[in-house]
């Protein structure tokens, strides 16, 4: 990758670990049903009048759809609302990439690796630091909430990566069409059931974080992600991932002056650390072991 491909994907990595922050800022007005509808509602309206339908069957569309955005969107927002801080969800969340792995090779029957094993055993230890006790920034449902969200989002993993030449922004785009109806119904009956003067009264400050959410981080994130992929591969620009909880909990320092509580701390060490080996480990192993030319026999 040039730097002009690091840099957008840094670019991209700033902008979702700034997302949780941001969430935050809409659920202190937005209830997280309604909140995770409109994000969705302003991501596919108007953009499926100009954006075409992606290369793929109706079905992919709506169950990454419901797995993605009506379940995960909702638990990860019902989480943040009052049993997780910014930080400690971005990190939570990230449990998607050993459920993916482990579903596939449960439902795919694809192989583990040593490095993967060995990575899905650390960041479990780290996970379960999160429940010995919710005196910190999350409390124990909140874990609960973020990593049944996690895995609902690795169930759209398994869905997608079926996924033959489909352009990643077309596609995301038609899929946020299938949540705001069942999130409004949601929202309705169990938040508020007048929801119209509920928006008259929100502040600039919901709607500015309903734009970036759905705006600067679903369709721009999501096109430069895309070009990525599609221009480089998939093992130089996923691990890229990896800086998202960081930069999250960062960002939720500086802007809510949120603080990790030292068992988070290093349970989010743990975490980060067997992630890290689980997506980078093999790659790493065979740069390592490949034969040196200037190393005499």
């Amino acid at each position: 990758m040039n730097v002009k491909s690091i840099s957008l994907a840094l670019i991209v990595v700033i902008i979702w670990g700034l997302n949780f922050s941001v969430i935050k800022f809409g659920l202190a007005e937005l209830p997280p049903i309604l909140f995770s509808g409109l994000r969705f509602l302003v991501v596919a309206i108007p953009a499926v009048f100009f954006i075409p339908f992606p290369k793929t069957s109706i079905w992919n569309v709506l169950s990454v759809g419901l797995f993605l955005g009506v379940l995960k969107f909702s638990l990860l927002f019902i989480a943040m609302e009052s049993n997780a801080s910014a930080g400690i969800a971005s990190l939570l969340l990230q449990a998607q990439v050993i459920f993916t792995i482990l579903l596939s090779v449960l439902l795919l029957k694809e192989t583990m690796n040593r490095f993967q094993v060995v990575g899905i055993s650390i960041a479990t230890f780290g996970f379960s630091l999160f429940f010995i006790n919710s005196s910190g920034s999350t409390t124990i449902l909140g874990a609960v909430l973020i990593l049944f969200a996690a895995l609902f989002w690795s169930f759209s993993n398994l869905i997608m990566k079926r996924l033959q030449n489909v352009n990643l922004l077309h596609f995301i785009v038609w899929v946020s069409l299938v949540p705001p109806l069942p999130l409004f119904t949601l929202s309705y009956f169990i938040e508020t059931d007048s929801p119209l003067t509920l928006l008259l009264n929100t502040t600039t400050q919901s709607w500015l974080s309903i734009a970036y959410v759905g705006y600067i981080s679903t369709l721009i994130a999501f096109a430069i992600w895309g070009w990525l992929l599609k221009n480089h591969k998939a093992a130089a620009v996923t691990p890229f991932a990896l800086l998202i909880p960081i930069v999250g909990i960062i960002g939720s320092a500086l802007l809510l002056n949120e603080q990790l509580m030292l068992m988070e701390a290093i349970g989010g060490g743990f975490i980060l650390c067997g992630l890290t080996i689980s997506v980078t480990g093999a790659r790493i192993s065979k740069i390592f072991s490949k034969p040196r030319a200037d190393v005499l026999p």
